[in-house]
């Protein structure tokens, strides 16, 4: 009798065993790992590719202010 408790305990101590210690499928590599194996040429290249070619500077717009942005900014003065 206590054979066959014995070796059930054991059957179901290796078996949680050995789904502790099974491997994890489709692991996906974190967005760190994928920038630091990416190509230096890639990187440089698309650095160059940006330095080269700046971007002309957006030419501002006045904003004016609605009638309820000015309220709000009147009822919130210190009086």
């Amino acid at each position: 009798m206590a054979d066959l408790v014995k070796e059930l305990i054991s059957g179901v101590v290796d078996t949680v065993l050995k789904e502790i210690l099974k491997k994890t499928t489709g692991r996906v590599t974190t967005k760190r790992r994928r920038r630091k194996t990416r190509p230096a040429a890639t990187t440089a290249a698309a650095r160059k590719a940006a330095a080269a070619k700046p971007k002309p500077a957006r030419k501002q717009v006045s904003k004016r202010r609605t009638a309820a942005g000015r309220s709000r900014q009147r009822a919130a003065k210190p009086r």
